[in-house]
């Protein structure tokens, strides 16, 4: 769906990178080797994005670091667009705020690092009945047409684990007060 409304894929790339994840930072080389695109097609949508007040960006030595602008009055509605699109508002709607006892949901992988993915990986922290969890996702993936990969841990097992290092880039999506997460 987004990619008929924005015909540009490095757009999308680059939405996807700085939307869905606030916390995510990148430069031009860094962009480039990623999406595998040209250095020129990148930094034209970064310029676009940053007179338009979307992105900031700061000097580190010679890098010029971009980030999502949060203050910006579109930024609520980017993140929540991205979200839909890639289903997440569909997993935690159909699966999550199904489950029970969910104290924490984590995105990890791909789109946690803001790239697409035919996967949605999870970390789900609670006590849950694995069996209806199993049934809850394969339901989701046939709404989403996505699969989703996921972790279970109670709070005993997950105060044990190094989330850094055992899944880079998590990002909270959900928390036990049913809060969908920036």
């Amino acid at each position: 769906m987004l990619d008929t409304l924005i015909s540009s894929k490095t757009r999308i790339k680059l939405l996807l990178k700085f939307f869905l994840n606030s916390n995510t930072t990148a430069y031009l080389r860094n962009l480039e080797s990623e999406f595998g695109e040209s250095s020129n097609a990148i930094r034209l949508e970064l310029n676009k994005f940053e007179r338009a007040g979307m992105l900031t960006s700061s000097m580190q030595g010679n890098k010029k670091i971009f980030t999502a602008n949060t203050q910006h009055p579109l930024f609520g509605d980017m993140h929540s667009i991205l979200l839909k699109y890639v289903g997440l508002d569909t997993v935690i709607e159909n699966v999550i705020e199904r489950l029970g006892d969910v104290q924490k949901v984590y995105l990890t992988g791909a789109f946690s690092r803001g790239l697409d993915s035919s996967v949605i990986d999870l970390i789900i922290i609670g006590n849950i009945d694995k069996v209806y969890l199993i049934n809850l996702v394969e339901k989701a993936e046939k709404l989403i047409n996505r699969k989703i990969r996921y972790l279970v841990y109670n709070e005993e097992e997950f105060e044990h684990i190094d989330l850094n290092e055992h899944r880079p880039d998590p990002l909270l999506i959900w928390n036990q007060e049913n809060v969908m997460m920036n």
